[in-house]
């Protein structure tokens, strides 16, 4: 599998490390088209396969993709409230730094 995904990896010219943030590719390196937005819950939910004849168990992949999109759903909630809290930490720093800093008037 890694060779396969390796073919869509572009050429490495020198270490990451060496190059500045903003020449980086994006996804570090994966192709990802415009087009492609993140999967929602509900399209992992909804997801169906062709049955084949030796293919897999329709209910396990379902049960799967439902467990899937639980987990999901909760790292997306997690990431929102991480967010959150980030924002508040942020402004809870530049009060206290204004009030605190050299020359700042009391």
């Amino acid at each position: 599998m890694r060779n396969v995904l390796n073919v869509f990896r572009p050429a490495r010219r020198r270490p990451a490390s060496n190059r500045p943030a903003s020449s980086r590719p994006p996804n570090g390196g994966w192709y990802r088209s415009e087009s492609c937005r993140p999967l929602s819950v509900g399209q992992i939910r909804d997801r169906h396969f062709r049955t084949v004849r030796h293919g897999l168990d329709p209910a396990e992949v379902h049960a799967f993709l439902y467990r899937v999109a639980g987990d999901l759903a909760i790292v997306r909630r997690e990431l929102a409230r991480t967010a959150e809290e980030n924002v508040r930490i942020k402004r809870a720093l530049r009060s206290w730094q204004s009030r605190f800093a050299p020359g700042a008037r009391r």
